[in-house]
């Protein structure tokens, strides 16, 4: 994932800050408790395809 495009990508819903997890492959948005997907490096930033996050789920 591009330094530069995390810089700039936030959530589609609230406008705030994205988590960038490699790992997952996922921008989490804490806020919205939601996480966007990364596929083959490009991030789906669309409500529908983002899965909400556990209440267990570490951020």
């Amino acid at each position: 994932m591009d330094a530069k495009l995390l810089e700039i990508l936030v959530c589609p819903l609230c406008k705030g800050p994205l988590v960038y997890r490699k790992a997952e492959g996922e921008l989490i948005c804490k806020a919205d408790k939601l996480a966007y997907p990364i596929r083959d490096g490009i991030p789906v930033m669309l409500e529908e395809e983002a899965r909400e996050l556990k209440a267990d789920e570490k951020i």
